[in-house]
């Protein structure tokens, strides 16, 4: 199961577009707030969980993605208990994943470290010692991240290259009409 956690001033499209192809690629996706069930974005969409961080069930997570959004990344810093998730998935072993100012989490974390990495380009030197990739998205072992809300397609192809191959990833792209770099 792939979990996109939510917090108020989420970015929409880097939410729905990677939660859109995982699910055209056959994965389980939920969404997972900080509390409410309903959750606004930062553009005034209004997107409703299926899970609180308290409701979420570990045992069946595969992968953690966070969406960035600069209001929703704070109140993600803001909560201890989103906080404590991130930090619980990187240790069990499993894929952690996020784009635009999302990977700022990763990095004060400790989880970036020395990875390769991208994040919006004005927030580079929230990084950390990272290895910073002029890319739309970087994949470093267990650790995807993407740009901004402009790499959301590229950044949900991954995630599902990540866990189904290239080959589901091409058909998936496919699907949509979908061509990098055209």
């Amino acid at each position: 199961m792939v979990t996109i956690i939510l917090a108020p001033g989420f970015e929409e499209t880097e939410a729905v577009a990677p939660c859109d192809l995982l699910r055209r690629a056959g994965a389980e996706v939920r969404f997972c707030s900080l509390g409410e069930p309903e959750v606004p974005g930062s553009h005034g969409i209004i997107i409703r969980a299926e899970d609180t961080l308290e409701t979420l069930d570990f045992a069946k997570l595969d992968m953690l993605v966070l969406p960035g959004g600069m209001r929703g990344t704070q109140n993600v810093l803001d909560s201890e208990k989103a906080l404590e998730l991130i930090r619980r998935v990187w240790d069990s072993g499993k894929y952690v994943a996020a784009i635009c100012a999302g990977p700022t989490v990763l990095a004060r974390l400790g989880i970036v470290g020395t990875a390769k990495a991208v994040c919006y380009p004005d927030l580079a030197d929230r990084m950390g010692e990272a290895d910073w990739q002029n890319a739309s998205v970087v994949t470093d072992g267990r650790l995807i991240t993407g740009r901004a809300a402009g790499s959301s397609l590229d950044f949900g192809l991954a995630l599902v290259r990540t866990l189904y191959g290239a080959e589901t990833a091409e058909k998936v792209a496919r699907g949509i009409v979908y061509s990098v770099g055209e």
